[in-house]
């Protein structure tokens, strides 16, 4: 499997992470996250256009983007009862069933847990492959200690683990468990391996976008359809900081990090919006040649 579909859905691009510039491939990766895998991964062409025209998003948008979401191998087209659609790749349901982990896990790591190490060496022959490395070590939380010793909360090392199998990449790494013993001070140490300078404005982005003074409630409505687009655009903005952010035990965190309040804000978006929003999704796939039996079930599923 090539590194695009991981890229994608792992990281969705974020075009300053606002809800309404993002791009529509985003926005489709989103919805099939939460409501296809509920239909065996499938969804009619019809109900992807009507579902997206709820966040403004024009037809021609929206099959233009599934277009280039079936030439990178996420969507895959097929044909239920003569309706035409498109159901996730295998490589896809497996990237988004890792990401659920990680994007709905609300607690953080303890210093109890100890930190995950991964330690690598590419030869200068295969650099590409030390860039696959960086990039996804990046992507999954990493900060840097130095240039081939890379560091992460433990409870990571399942995710690393099976991306590294994912993208043939064992053989350049080895992942340790380890402990900080000495020296210095840890929570200063933590401010040099993470970049908190960059992961400040992107939560605080977040808060603005979505929180009880920005404009999603007169953008979205208040209706389930509203409940639909705001939890869609909140999702899609909320589940590339994961990423970028390992749950770094709270101990070491700057004071009153904007990344808890980020987080609480997005828990209680998804506890109050996921409801009526999967209410309107069934009215939309039950009218929209969703195919037979198609229903969405009352509990939560991942982005």
């Amino acid at each position: 499997m090539t590194s695009a579909p991981a890229d994608l859905l792992a990281e969705p691009e974020p075009d300053r992470h606002r809800p309404a510039s993002a791009p529509p491939r985003t926005l489709i990766v989103t919805v099939y996250g939460l409501y296809a895998r509920e239909q065996g991964g499938w969804l009619s062409v019809a109900s992807v256009v009507a579902l997206l025209a709820d966040l403004g998003v024009e037809a021609q948008a929206v099959r233009s983007a599934i277009h280039r979401l079936k030439r990178r191998g996420i969507l895959l087209p097929r044909r239920d009862d003569g309706t035409a659609g498109y159901e996730l790749s295998p490589e896809a349901r497996d990237i988004l069933r890792d990401g659920d982990e990680r994007i709905f896990r609300r607690e953080r790591a303890s210093l109890a847990d100890g930190w995950l190490l991964a330690v690598f060496s590419v030869p200068e022959s295969e650099r590409n492959k030390r860039h696959q490395l960086r990039s996804h070590l990046t992507r999954l939380g990493f900060g840097t200690v130095s240039p081939g010793v890379w560091i992460a909360p433990a409870r990571l090392h399942e995710a690393t683990a099976a991306v590294l199998h994912r993208l043939e990449l064992t053989a350049y790494a080895d992942l340790l468990r380890a402990d900080h013993l000495a020296f210095g001070e840890l929570t200063q140490k933590v401010r040099g391996w993470w970049d908190f300078d960059q992961l400040e404005p992107l939560y605080q982005e977040f808060i603005d976008a979505h929180g009880p003074d920005s404009e999603a409630p007169d953008r979205h409505g208040t209706d389930d359809s509203g409940a639909f687009a705001a939890y869609v655009s909140a999702l899609t903005d909320w589940r590339r900081l994961p990423y970028l952010d390992p749950g770094l035990p709270t101990e070491l965190l700057p004071a009153d990090w904007v990344g808890v309040r980020a987080a609480d804000l997005f828990f209680a978006l998804r506890e109050r919006l996921d409801g009526p929003a999967r209410t309107h999704v069934a009215g939309v796939l039950a009218g929209a040649g969703a195919g037979p039996g198609a229903v969405t079930p009352p509990g939560p599923r991942g982005g």
